[in-house]
């Protein structure tokens, strides 16, 4: 069969497949399915506990639901007391929040010094890993060549499907100490083999943290300003964790429950983080941006803006998917507390890099976007803008390219997942196994011979 032959039966297995996917929308509501594991007020099915991390957008008053300014809550202790910690004493936070989620507790300086040396000592990869492993099999998208990578680093360990707690425990952390480096490496191989640019590859620093690694790896020069590695620090502490029911810390447990090794269920959650209702919502938040800067004429201009957002909404601009990306969250209500924290610090950097125009406009359109969604679909729901509107602005003001977005999430995320896959085989007991209801008729077998292709 020759190509053209392949691509139109591929094409007509396609339409017949998509045709027989279709399930009548009324048998949700027939069966009383949870669709998105939603319940019908729009909060998440509960299916587990957890102690790492808690997102809190409500409180119940006389059994209703009442808004409330969201609060996000590592292993007990609220975010914004974190951060506060942590600049108001000039430290870097990133550390010390996976070492807490890890174990539960903050460390004391004893312990934190330790485990930063640990991380420091464990960032090289296996001899000849990057040769053979990511030069020599370069992908233009980043999450996929990471999630490639972890998977390969499991022929390097001696000990890869050990499910005990010091095992896991030992390949989370040397995890943790790698992602910046595997990420940093895989953008260098697209850079050059599908960009064509010049290759650059610089070896981690010793005495440099995560935050501090990362901007050394991906810049020609390997330099920064200290506000620089500060604002990522920050932007990889929010990132770090946000309960169990997000997709990405769900699929760790889900995979986790299956009794898989940390590979593969490492793997499945960044597979998970990849999408771009998930992780991936920063490059089209930005993206958006971009296009509605190219696209208005006046950014002082309240109607001009509006007018835009109208027609994202009806599907008329950018993607054509009718969203807003980067406002609008599946938990938070009046506000984001990571969107707040950021906020601050774009609003410093855009000072510093000359981007103050730009970073009004964003402020402009976080005020507008809920009102002008609600008027366009005629509803009264509370919306704010989430981590990923301004994420995607700080980064590109440090320079990092759209490419890096997502695996930077990936990058801050590992130490909630390790947490959680940790928290799955202790407490967990039991493989996930939920319902699907078949809904399709009975039929009989028919002999191949027999079968007509009209019907």
């Amino acid at each position: 069969m020759d190509s053209q032959k392949t691509e139109e039966m591929i094409l007509g297995i396609a339409n017949i497949a998509t045709e027989k996917a279709r399930i009548d929308p009324t048998m949700y509501t027939r069966y009383n399915v949870k669709r998105g594991l939603r319940n019908n007020d729009g909060t998440g099915v509960l299916v587990g506990l957890t102690e790492v991390g808690e997102v809190m957008s409500y409180i119940v008053d006389d059994a209703e639901r009442v808004p409330v300014e969201g609060k996000l809550f590592y292993q007990g202790y609220e975010v914004f007391d974190l951060v506060k910690g942590f600049y108001e004493n000039n430290r870097y936070g990133y550390e010390e929040i996976s070492y807490l989620l890890l174990t539960g507790d903050l460390p004391t300086k004893e312990e934190s010094e330790k485990y930063c040396e640990m991380l420091s000592n464990l960032r090289t990869l296996p001899s000849n890993f990057t040769e053979d492993m990511i030069l020599k099999a370069p992908s233009p998208d980043i999450m996929n060549k990471l999630a490639r990578s972890v998977l390969a680093l499991y022929s390097y360990d001696n000990n890869p499907d050990a499910i005990d707690i010091n095992n896991v425990v030992r390949q989370s952390i040397e995890l943790i100490a790698r992602f910046p480096v595997l990420i940093a490496y895989g953008y260098m191989a697209r850079r050059h083999y599908v960009e064509h640019q010049s290759l650059f590859l610089h070896a981690p620093v010793p005495e440099y943290n995560t935050a501090q690694n990362i901007l050394h790896l991906i810049r020609p020069n390997g330099k920064f300003t200290e506000l620089e590695a500060r604002i990522l620090d920050l932007a990889l502490v929010l990132h770090a964790e946000h309960g169990g029911g997000n997709n990405s810390s769900f699929v760790t447990h889900a995979v986790s429950s299956t009794g898989s090794d940390t590979y593969s269920v490492i793997a499945s959650a960044i597979g998970s983080l990849k999408g771009p209702q998930h992780g991936g919502a920063s490059n089209k938040a930005f993206a958006m941006m971009q296009e509605l800067q190219a696209n208005v004429n006046d950014w002082d201009s309240d109607e001009e803006i509006k007018d835009y957002l109208v027609r994202i909404l009806s599907k008329n601009a950018f993607d054509k998917s009718g969203l807003i990306y980067g406002v609008g969250h599946a938990v938070y209500t009046l506000s984001d507390p990571r969107t707040k924290l950021l906020r601050q610090y774009a609003q410093q950097l855009a000072d510093e890099t000359g981007n103050a125009k730009i970073f009004k406009l964003y402020t402009t359109v976080e005020r507008l976007a809920p009102g002008v969604f609600n008027d366009y679909k005629g509803t009264d729901k509370i919306m704010c803008a989430n981590v990923d509107y301004y994420a995607g602005l700080i980064y590109s003001m440090l320079g990092i390219p759209p490419e890096l977005f997502t695996p930077l999430f990936a990058c801050a995320r590992i130490s909630g997942w390790s947490a959680h896959r940790i928290e799955e085989i202790v407490s967990g007991g039991r493989i996930m196994r939920p319902a699907y209801k078949c809904v399709n008729k009975r039929r009989q077998y028919v002999n191949l011979e027999d079968r007509n292709p009209n019907i």
